[in-house]
């Protein structure tokens, strides 16, 4: 459905403005109602502007000039669309030709000023966008992840150090590596909502922290300059705050080594039917407790050579 938009102007400004302009509404979808289009000899001048063109109309645009604002008809149209406006809503849109005192009844409302009559295309989109409702206000976009993303706070690092380790972790498991190249995880920062020196200040705090262990490279120009593990401390505490019944698995990884005798990795990830890189750092944690002791085979394989007897007596 067009909309219908009344114009309240000036004879005098018929020529120099309203024709091209109400015609312009016309050829942009815009049911413009002009006098001189509705009004035949012999009709009424308050039915067809009163019950017809201010009635209807959905918008009324008041062309506003040195003449318009002197004419009684035109403060008789302004004053009618007020009451309209009041009493259903009709959007008021003020075009302002000249210098002219804007009445005092329309102060209060945004209007359009419109003073090169042959070029005014900006003007003229943002009056049809109040026509018709439109905004050119860009869509939102989605909310950064550092914003939106889900994370347990870990004591003595901010948001940003918990996102970066999250991330780096999240990974490992992912592909089962637990190197980090930060320039092909992190790129320049956008996806995270956080710049390249952001990042680099959240992996140089992670490693003064001992979460991270940071290999540099020589002249590492505009990336990152290095790669990184994940050490076991930072591992862990990832492993605490973000995998589901974390202290369950490391339960049920001990129970296996105790109670079914397995005695390497392959069996006890097929046995708890979780990750490689998570049942390993389980292994890790036990063996830095001094509860079992470890043989790393190339190829990523590991065997458990001997349980002590503090694990036995924690399973007991």
């Amino acid at each position: 459905m067009n909309p219908k938009v009344f114009v309240s102007h000036a004879s005098e400004d018929k020529v120099r403005f309203v024709n091209k302009f109400a015609t312009k509404l016309r050829e942009n979808g815009v049911d413009a109602w002009l006098d001189k289009w509705e009004m035949l000899p012999g009709d009424s001048l308050v039915d067809k502007i009163f019950e017809e063109g201010l009635k209807e109309a959905e918008a009324v645009i008041i062309v506003l000039s040195n003449f318009s604002v002197s004419k009684p008809w035109v403060r008789e149209e302004l004053n009618a669309s007020i009451v309209s406006k009041l009493s259903k809503g009709t959007k008021i849109i003020p075009v302002v030709l000249d210098d002219c005192k804007v009445p005092e009844s329309l102060t209060s409302t945004l209007w359009e000023s419109i003073s090169n009559f042959e070029d005014y295309e900006t003007s003229f989109k943002r009056i049809l966008s109040s026509i018709f409702g439109a905004t050119d206000k860009p869509a939102l976009g989605s909310s950064p992840a550092h914003v939106t993303s889900k994370y347990h706070e870990i004591g003595g690092l901010t948001k940003a150090d918990n996102l970066i380790l999250k991330s780096s972790c999240d990974q490992a498991i992912e592909t089962g590596d637990i190197f980090v190249n930060p320039e092909s995880l992190f790129s320049n920062g956008n996806d995270f909502g956080f710049s390249r020196a952001e990042i680099k200040d959240c992996i140089e705090v992670l490693e003064e922290n001992g979460y991270l262990d940071v290999t540099r490279f020589l002249g590492g120009g505009d990336n990152y300059g290095c790669h990184y593990k994940v050490t076991t401390y930072g591992f862990d505490k990832y492993a605490n705050a973000y995998i589901s019944d974390y202290a369950s698995i490391v339960e049920g990884v001990v129970s296996a080594i105790v109670n079914e005798n397995m005695t390497n990795n392959a069996e006890l990830r097929e046995k708890i039917g979780k990750e490689v890189i998570v049942i390993n750092h389980i292994l890790d944690v036990l063996e830095s407790n001094g509860h079992i002791k470890l043989i790393k085979l190339l190829g990523g394989g590991i065997q458990i050579h001997h349980v002590a007897a503090s694990l036995r007596r924690a399973l007991a």
